[in-house]
């Protein structure tokens, strides 16, 4: 990859996206940063321009209008987008309802977040990557997407969905230049954890600092031999 690159990553306002976006910023990535909260991405963005240029577009990644505006933003701003972390998450009500429970509107919801929004945006850098020959998609899952957890089926379904999809995308992709990764953190002590599970001592998890470097090692790993499909990373810390 060229050493000006661009990475997009969601849910940069906290947690995992937030230290990811610092470790890019750092080894000299420019940024378009986006996250439902506007105070706190724009504090981080405030941080990080002392490194980097950053772009901070608050917003919501699965309103098609959002995602169509950061990507146009971003390939306006920079002329291109090398590095695509799908990083936002919706965990659905907390506590996490039984799938008997679970109501269609938030189903949907944990859906369009999940499962739809990383495959709307990557449609949009796509092109950018096909052009210049190279890129990178990094789709964040959990291991809820391959273990039955009660209550975690919402969440833990559209993380199933989301590993398949890479599967298929990073085959199609074959000979593009374009890498797919799909990237298991581990249990962490975040927010969203913690309200995946309310009064449980989370303090013994590794913080998103521990695992962010992981996602700078991504940025030249190379594709798999063989058969190309989208290589599943988990427990990345380091």
């Amino acid at each position: 990859m060229s050493a000006t690159r661009v990475a997009l990553i969601t849910g940069s306002s906290q947690g995992l996206g937030l230290h990811i976006a610092r470790q890019y910023a750092a080894h000299g990535l420019k940024l378009i940063l986006t996250a439902r909260s506007s105070p706190a991405l724009q504090d981080a963005a405030h941080e990080l321009a002392s490194l980097t240029d950053v772009l901070a577009l608050p917003g919501d990644v699965a309103d098609e209008t959002h995602r169509r505006k950061l990507v146009s933003a971003g390939l306006e701003r920079f002329g291109r987008v090398d590095v695509l972390i799908n990083n936002a998450s919706e965990l659905g009500p907390s506590p996490m309802p039984v799938l008997e429970q679970l109501s269609a509107e938030d189903f949907e919801r944990i859906l369009g977040v999940n499962l739809v929004a990383p495959l709307a945006l990557a449609q949009l850098v796509l092109p950018s990557m096909r052009a210049h020959g190279d890129g990178l998609i990094v789709n964040v899952t959990s291991d809820a997407g391959v273990q039955a957890y009660a209550t975690w089926g919402g969440y833990g379904s559209s993380k199933a969905g989301l590993e398949h999809l890479s599967r298929v995308l990073a085959a199609e992709l074959e000979g593009s230049g374009v890498r797919v990764f799909v990237v298991d953190p581990g249990d962490m002590d975040t927010a969203m954890h913690r309200a995946a599970e309310p009064g449980v001592d989370l303090s013994h998890l590794p913080t998103p600092d521990i695992v962010a470097p992981a996602f700078v090692r991504l940025l030249d790993e190379p594709a798999p031999s063989g058969r190309f499909e989208a290589q599943r990373l988990v427990g990345v810390a380091a």
